[in-house]
């Protein structure tokens, strides 16, 4: 008994510390959006001797950061929605059909989480097909990054829906696309959720993709606009955490009122699969 409530303790040490880990670079760029150039050159946890909501004030007034939130919302809604569709469809052929080379399709999927991304031949094949530069490609680009994560979530979830469904549409029928549109789509929507949720911070929040394939500075991403306050010799560090601040608070929201569908559609799809 004793040995079991120290090993508690020790967890819940170990948890505030990665708590801890987590929240105090949020604490210092919040602390820091509202210093002066020459206090927020320090990085300090402490307060602000002066209070400069001037930052703020400083980013909204560039027409660009609007555009970036507009560019980076299309995007990202884009991303989201080719997301779901492809992964429930290869998810539910690959899941309800019993073929050898789906199962080997599934398993060129379970590869893509492993196999890192190589960005250079990426870039060359977006310039060979001529679509670099544009919206298509970064929206094809995070579409092949993100689909076997959802390939892989929505198998493990489907397994857990009885084929008596399937079998019983079947004989009164049903087609293969009615059964997936009107059966086992409504069935999926949790985890479709939590992977719109996911897919949608991680490309609200990715920096390389739009840095190597947009060329146009107009089409950059929110997170690419930070270029536009950093300088090589001179940066108010007041105002650039303003505008991280900015950035993270949608994502942040986002996640605050709804991670409860993320821990739902993550445990539905690991345990029931």
């Amino acid at each position: 008994m004793r040995q079991r409530r120290n090993m508690l303790i020790v967890l819940e040490l170990a948890t505030i510390c990665l708590a801890l880990m987590i929240l105090i670079p949020f604490l210092m760029i919040l602390i820091n959006s509202f210093k002066d150039i020459r206090e927020s050159a320090l990085f300090g946890l402490s307060l602000p001797t002066e209070w400069q909501f001037s930052n703020y004030k400083d980013i909204f007034a560039q027409a660009h950061i609007v555009r970036g939130f507009m560019n980076s919302f299309l995007i990202s809604s884009c991303v989201v929605l080719c997301v779901n569709v492809f992964a429930s469809m290869a998810a539910f052929i690959i899941q309800r059909r019993d073929d050898r080379f789906l199962r080997t399709a599934y398993y060129l999927f379970i590869m893509g989480l492993i196999v890192p991304v190589s960005i250079v031949p990426t870039i060359k094949l977006m310039g060979d097909l001529h679509i670099r530069g544009t919206y298509f490609s970064l929206i094809m680009y995070y579409t092949a990054v993100l689909l076997p994560f959802a390939v892989f979530l929505l198998v493990g979830f489907m397994k857990s829906i009885p084929r008596e469904l399937d079998e019983a549409a079947l004989l009164e029928g049903c087609g293969y696309f009615r059964l997936y549109v009107q059966i086992i789509l409504p069935l999926i929507i949790t985890v479709l959720v939590t992977v719109a949720i996911v897919v949608m911070v991680s490309v609200w929040n990715d920096f390389f993709g739009p840095f190597y394939l947009m060329t146009d500075s107009t089409k950059w991403t929110i997170v690419l606009q930070i270029f536009n306050f950093v300088t090589m010799y001179s940066t108010n560090w007041g105002v650039v955490f303003a505008f991280m601040v900015v950035v993270i608070a949608p994502i942040l929201l986002i996640y605050l009122f709804l991670q409860r569908y993320i821990i739902d559609g993550l445990t539905a799809g690991s345990l029931k699969g």
